[in-house]
């Protein structure tokens, strides 16, 4: 059942609960977070960056959008991070039903010129608009770096100035895994103060490796919508390892992944739990 984001997570937000978004990097993930979506009857968000696109290439969508059709639980196709309007065009192309336009690297009047223009290109056609105010950080080795923290009275002026359906929050995330020595710690603070100015479903990036106490109540104060990605991947390549490790001479991707994907659908699963996603399926009917 493939709709877009606004009509996925007004429902999410309405019964508090969140819907993870799982990037979508290869067959074999796609079928994990569809198999066990359905199994869960939990909906979800299919997510593709423009650089695993530029890898999958364009025919990959037809495969998306069959999945996404045919399908027993509600479910988008969403760009995560574009750069551009040529990614966006790229994206309505391709039949995503949910775009994230990322400008927030710029200064916000130009944020918010950017945001605007493609929320005017693409909402006309029912396709729903993402944004981010504030970055969240970025992952080394050994620390993370280039938090800056979404001010509260800015993503006010964010939203009333550009019409966005749904909004990227930075509070403490970062993309990727965290160092060993590094334990993250959510700005609940600014979230709620985030959550007092305006009333559009909110967004958290950085899903991975945060405490799940601390997911739960960003949950509960008002994100409706998880990015998870390195969790996944994680999990579904140290699972090929092992394989390939126990097995060096298997050459067959039919025997050398099924247990890859079972391993991401074990993280898949998780994390449907604790986002509180399981058996929501059926407030969509």
């Amino acid at each position: 059942m493939l709709m877009n984001m606004q009509a996925l997570l007004t429902i999410a937000q309405k019964h508090h609960f969140a819907i993870p978004a799982f990037n979508i990097g290869s067959l074999e993930i796609l079928n994990a977070v569809k198999e066990e979506s359905e199994a869960l009857q939990a909906p979800v968000i299919y997510e593709i960056h423009p650089d695993e696109l530029a890898y999958l290439k364009e025919p990959f969508m037809k495969t998306v959008l069959e999945v996404a059709h045919t399908t027993s639980v509600p479910c988008v196709i969403h760009l995560d991070h574009g750069a551009n309007r040529q990614q966006i065009l790229q994206a309505l192309r391709c039949g995503f039903t949910s775009v994230m336009i990322d400008a927030s690297s710029y200064p916000l009047d130009e944020n918010i010129r950017r945001t605007k223009d493609i929320c005017e290109l693409v909402k006309p056609q029912h396709v729903s608009v993402e944004a981010e105010l504030g970055t969240i950080g970025a992952i080394s080795k050994e620390h993370v770096s280039d938090i800056q923290y979404s001010d509260p009275v800015a993503v006010k002026t964010f939203v009333d100035k550009t019409g966005v359906d749904t909004l990227a929050v930075a509070i403490g995330t970062a993309h990727g895994i965290y160092p060993t020595n590094y334990k993250p710690t959510l700005r609940l603070d600014v979230l709620k103060a985030i959550r007092e100015q305006v009333n559009i479903p909110l967004v958290l990036h950085g899903g991975s490796s945060n405490p799940d106490e601390e997911i739960a109540q960003a949950v509960a104060l008002g994100i409706c919508k998880i990015n998870i990605s390195s969790d996944v991947k994680t999990a579904f390549f140290t699972e090929t390892k092992r394989y390939l490790a126990l097995h060096p001479d298997a050459y067959e991707p039919n025997a050398i992944f099924p247990s890859a994907i079972q391993a991401a659908r074990s993280v898949i699963a998780n994390k449907m739990r604790l986002l509180n996603t399981v058996g929501k399926a059926y407030l969509y009917k």
